[in-house]
């Protein structure tokens, strides 16, 4: 295996636990615009995708301005409150920069979340470069995101290893030719062997934070 020197974070599902406010904020949706609640097995399968193609599949028949207004305004007032960073995370990402790896984020998350989340656990310096999707065109799982972000950092593909939760930060890894790695704690794929993906398969799955030391 080629040497590592870039390690590639998702945000959502992996560094920080947003789960409950995804999961609130898709409900408050639900409620607001068909005054019902989803199955919360069918928002999960969507974790991960651009906030406006999932619209455009709830809610053929909503503009997808609207309802995607509908889902932020609750997620605005309401996020700062209810996330939380997954325990060894801090830790993990300071070690990584400490050992001198680049680092990154690579979120399809907007900016101005994102960063609200980074700045209230205090872990945006340690960041070499943060990749949202106010920065590019495609989103995973289309590796432009990735491509964006080894460009910035002058890094390699193959010595570049990517952590996330979800199929679309492992096919985004695989399309832009780096390491994927699953982390365990993914409410979407947790539980999940690299068999049971297929063509998805992570490199990597990674039961505790600290363990991603022993792989890179």
């Amino acid at each position: 295996m080629n040497k590592i020197d870039t390690v590639l974070f998702d945000f959502d599902g992996t560094v920080m636990n947003t789960n409950d406010v995804i999961m609130m904020s898709w409900q408050h949706t639900f409620r607001t615009l068909e005054n019902r609640e989803e199955d919360p097995e069918v928002i999960l399968g969507t974790f991960g995708e651009p906030l406006e193609v999932t619209m455009r599949k709830f809610f053929p028949d909503v503009p997808a301005d609207e309802a995607v207004e509908v889902y932020r305004s609750f997620h605005r007032d309401n996020f700062g409150e209810l996330i939380n960073l997954f325990p060894g995370m801090k830790e993990l990402i300071c070690e990584v920069k400490a050992r001198g790896y680049k680092t990154a984020l690579v979120t399809s998350r907007l900016y101005n979340t994102t960063m609200q989340g980074l700045e209230k656990y205090g872990i945006k310096q340690y960041f070499d470069v943060i990749i949202t999707a106010n920065d590019t065109t495609k989103h995973k799982p289309d590796p432009e995101p990735v491509n964006i972000t080894l460009e910035k950092l002058g890094s390699k593909p193959e010595n570049t290893i990517m952590l996330g939760d979800t199929l679309f930060d492992l096919l985004c890894a695989k399309n832009a030719g780096v390491k994927s790695v699953l982390v365990s704690w993914s409410l979407v794929l947790g539980g999940k062997t690299k068999e049971d993906l297929g063509d998805a398969a992570p490199d990597y799955i990674l039961e505790k934070p600290e363990d991603l030391l022993e792989i890179i």
